[in-house]
């Protein structure tokens, strides 16, 4: 709570520019025609900009070396969202945090929640992990909707396309063809380049593994991996001394040589469990952008399998 006076003041002067700005750039009317298309992370922005191609602007608000749970929000950000003719979200309370007050306080009635350019992405994912009963906080950062990193399993990055192809083709439907095209095109690749990753992947076909936060069940099952423990104890909450001697004596049982963190979080717990146990620390982005060379939705597997095909090889 320490954070509100700021961010109170952060949103004052956010408004006030937004308000600014309505004078002198209106929502709507673009020069070249194209519509305007906020994202709340970078992997939604590569799968829009896929259907999209040319006739769309596309932008992501968190970046893809953030955690996406946390994004600070600037004030820049309102001015992009007021002028948005679509807002594609991951859904699932991923974005709870930060992305709500955004939307309300950008004034554009397109991106509402409810409204026709408000686009929910996990309406069309296979989604992983729905909890049962109630949940409460006491649980950690339990997503009470299921968890919400269904990006990395290719096949939802198909549904959610096809999804987007047709949301672009209700906006704008003189373009349907054009997009129904983009559409075709990258299911077609991505149907090609998932089997080349599956047949990469096969040799280490149950590898247990440990990750850092529960950001990789999806990619996990797709690519037939064995997730034994979390260094977080719980979602969001950081490792305790117990549960760190926990997680060593597990990993030793099980023969667990990896341990995948994320970017965004502090390696020393991580490091302190590899040199216990013999394993190997392994920084994998779960996002676009987590990397300067994976600049697309194909970039990401590529990066993400190369770097486990060479932890497993060294570990093994």
């Amino acid at each position: 709570m320490r954070h509100t006076n700021t961010h109170s003041r952060i949103t004052a002067v956010a408004v006030a520019l937004a308000l600014l700005c309505a004078l002198f750039f209106p929502a709507s009317g673009h020069a070249d025609n194209k519509l305007q298309i906020m994202t709340a992370t970078t992997d939604l922005a590569a799968l829009a900009q896929e259907i999209g191609g040319d006739k769309v602007n596309v932008e992501s608000i968190a970046r893809g070396y953030q955690d996406p749970h946390f994004v600070e929000a600037k004030p820049s950000f309102l001015l992009k969202l007021r002028r948005a003719d679509l807002l594609i979200v991951v859904g699932l309370e991923l974005e709870i945090g930060w992305l709500p007050p955004l939307i309300t306080q950008s004034t554009n009635p397109k991106i509402q929640v409810g409204a026709p350019g408000y686009f929910d992405a996990s309406r069309y994912a296979r989604i992983l992990e729905i909890p049962t009963g109630q949940v409460t906080r006491a649980e950690g950062d339990v997503h009470p909707l299921g968890n919400p990193h269904y990006w990395l399993d290719p096949e939802n990055g198909l549904r959610i396309a096809r999804a987007i192809q047709d949301k672009l083709s209700e906006m704008r439907p003189n373009d349907s063809a054009y997009f129904a095209q983009r559409y075709a095109s990258f299911e077609q690749h991505l149907k090609q380049a998932d089997q080349q990753w599956l047949a990469e992947m096969k040799p280490y076909a149950d590898r247990k593994i440990v990750t850092y936060h529960r950001s990789w069940p999806n990619f996990a099952e797709h690519f037939s991996l064995n997730v034994v423990g979390y260094v977080e104890p719980r979602p969001g909450i950081p490792p305790s001394p117990q549960h760190t001697v926990e997680l060593i004596g597990l990993m030793k049982r099980e023969g667990v040589r990896v341990i995948v963190v994320e970017p965004y979080f502090d390696l020393k717990t991580p490091n302190a469990v590899a040199r216990e146990t013999g394993g190997q620390v392994l920084v994998l982005t779960p996002s676009v952008g987590g990397e300067k060379e994976i600049t697309d939705y194909f970039k990401l597997f590529d990066y993400d399998i190369a770097k486990l095909k060479q932890a497993f090889d060294a570990t093994h």
